[in-house]
């Protein structure tokens, strides 16, 4: 709720962050040290991922509107927080097999998988699998922010109309495309890009964020799957996924494979 003026004058660093509901959302279901660690880097992944969603909101407005300036100002903010989601591995691998073990028990079904914002990023980036909304309750709130997200042009239908806006031949079939289907592979996208990336403008210099943009979720893909292989192995995972096998699998997908591909004509 935003704070008005007449508010202003009793406003603190506590109340203006809510610090006393942000510091009583830890609630371990044991007793052992390790699980507060536990519940703390996965909330901090859930803050992030909102920020995520916000910039990436903000980055599809400004290059639908072909705003160059501002759309690479907002790629450097999101690769920024998406590294920062990275290094939170970091802290999670300082955790053993054993301590995890001291409490996942207690875990039940909950599962990394349940994350509604990782999935609405997903889609954001142009993950078109109804079966990442069917996992979720019919009518839930997360059901219908990530079927309203794939229903939605992803991040590469907005560069794609930014670099009409830049002048570019984008072929009206892919300006015009079905959103709620997954981008398809296409040699006519890939010339405009070729032309786009010698050119050397702002257009070549956002297509190089947007591919770093898609390297760093494949990294924070891997260093989320070695954390899991290190702290539980290859046994299942606790929501009774396949664990670290089914995580290998997603490393090495990129969400913009046409823009990978340009890089064999450069």
């Amino acid at each position: 709720m935003p704070v008005t003026a007449d508010q202003s004058t009793a406003l603190t660093y506590s109340s203006y962050l809510a610090l006393d509901e942000v510091l009583a959302a830890q609630r371990p279901l044991t007793d052992k040290h390790d699980e507060v660690l536990f519940i703390i880097v996965h909330q901090v992944h859930e803050l992030w991922f909102k920020e995520l969603l916000h910039e990436l909101a903000r980055l599809q407005e400004e290059l639908s509107g072909g705003d160059s300036v501002h759309a690479l100002q907002t790629l450097r903010r999101t690769l920024a927080v998406l590294r920062a989601v990275i290094a939170q591995i970091d802290v999670i691998e300082t955790m053993t097999p054993t301590q995890f073990a001291a409490f996942r028990p207690e875990l039940g079904g909950s599962s990394g998988f349940q994350s509604a914002q990782f999935r609405e990023i997903e889609a954001v980036l142009g993950r078109r699998d109804p079966r990442t909304a069917q996992s979720f309750e019919e009518g839930s709130p997360e059901r219908a922010r990530i079927e309203a997200a794939m229903s939605r042009p992803s991040l590469l239908d907005s560069f794609l109309r930014y670099l009409a806006t830049q002048g570019y031949p984008v072929p009206p079939d892919l300006l015009g495309r079905d959103v709620a289907r997954p981008a398809e592979p296409s040699e006519r996208l890939r010339a405009v890009l070729l032309t786009a990336c010698r050119d050397g403008g702002f257009a070549a210099r956002i297509f190089e964020q947007l591919l770093s943009l898609d390297e760093d979720v494949q990294e924070w893909r891997y260093r989320h799957v070695k954390m899991v292989e290190r702290i539980i192995g290859h046994r299942p995972g606790t929501g009774g996924s396949s664990g670290a096998p089914y995580l290998y699998r997603t490393v090495s997908a990129p969400a913009f494979p046409d823009l990978w591909a340009v890089r064999d004509g450069l």
